[in-house]
């Protein structure tokens, strides 16, 4: 991997050995927040003001405030459990997610890569879900979202080729279709930028019409698009006949860039940035898009 995830294992490392023994201090839950992402976080809070501070106790306190719109307070309690416990993948894999969310592109690279260097070599394990599915099946692994995380990075950061080798990654990796599927439609989307098409619709050729999908139908929809097994039309009416926004919108939006179509792929990527949830990936992408093109999005 680059030398900046090494050159962040010493520093870190050396945080941690100048550090652990200062006070520990956890973000409060907002005394508004109701619900069971709240409940659960004063549990945890209790737990880790009680000195229980073990790794999946941090990352989940981490996740709950996350999930209650305290994107700010998780990265403090990531950094907080980094301090604890030195460099660790969760702990890492997690803050550079919430940097995602943040906008903060290079912070969430620097963790990422280093959570990639941690787990080299090491067994992979399922990582559970914090908003389970119908099924109740997680989708991904610790090792599917370093990669997959750190491939939307290095794509946000105009990194194209890091992107890809991120992707692959996460193909390589991938234990379930959702998660295969995942992968597939964000290489091949990284393809298409690179200007190759024929390997772009390789990648996506290989996504069945009739896969199990549990999660990530939009995902699956486009990666048929982009194979040539649906029409552009087709995957638009998906949306139910108005301007989508989120997922499908986005890749709409690349999907006619790619065709040539740039002034329609534009304002597709307007729609996406104005009207997508403010932390969903669609969205930030669409942003990071229009940054790359010269606009900023309203």
């Amino acid at each position: 991997m680059p030398g900046v995830g090494g050159r962040f294992l010493i520093l870190a490392s050396s945080f941690f050995l100048l550090t652990s023994c200062a006070t520990v201090s956890w973000p409060d839950v907002p005394p508004n927040a109701e619900g069971e992402h709240a409940a659960a976080a004063r549990s945890l809070r209790e737990s880790l003001d009680a000195g229980d501070a073990d790794v999946d106790s941090i990352v989940w306190f981490g996740r709950r405030l996350a999930y209650l719109g305290e994107l700010d307070a998780a990265v403090a309690v990531y950094t907080e459990g980094l301090r604890i416990h030195g460099p660790e993948p969760h702990l890492l894999r997690h803050r550079g997610h919430r940097y995602l969310s943040l906008r903060d592109f290079d912070a969430a690279r620097v963790d990422l890569e280093a959570a990639a260097q941690l787990i080299d070599g090491q067994p992979d394990e399922v990582e559970p879900d914090g908003l389970p599915n119908a099924r109740g099946i997680p989708t991904s692994t610790l090792a599917t979202n370093v990669f997959y995380h750190l491939g939307l990075a290095r794509r946000w950061l105009d990194d194209d080729e890091g992107a890809v080798d991120a992707f692959r990654a996460c193909l390589d990796r991938a234990t379930t279709t959702d998660m295969e599927i995942a992968a597939r439609y964000w290489l091949a989307l990284c393809l298409l930028r690179a200007d190759r098409p024929e390997d772009a619709r390789a990648v996506a050729a290989a996504v069945e019409p009739d896969a199990d999908v549990i999660e990530n139908h939009a995902y699956h929809a486009l990666c048929l698009g982009i194979a040539g097994r649906r029409s552009f039309a087709e995957t638009e009416a998906l949306a139910g006949g108005e301007a989508p926004a989120g997922t499908l919108g986005y890749g709409l939006a690349c999907w006619a860039i790619a065709d040539g179509r740039f002034a329609d792929g534009a304002a597709r990527l307007r729609v996406v940035a104005r009207d997508g949830a403010p932390t969903a990936f669609g969205r930030i992408a669409a942003e990071a898009d229009l940054r790359r093109f010269g606009e900023v999005a309203r």
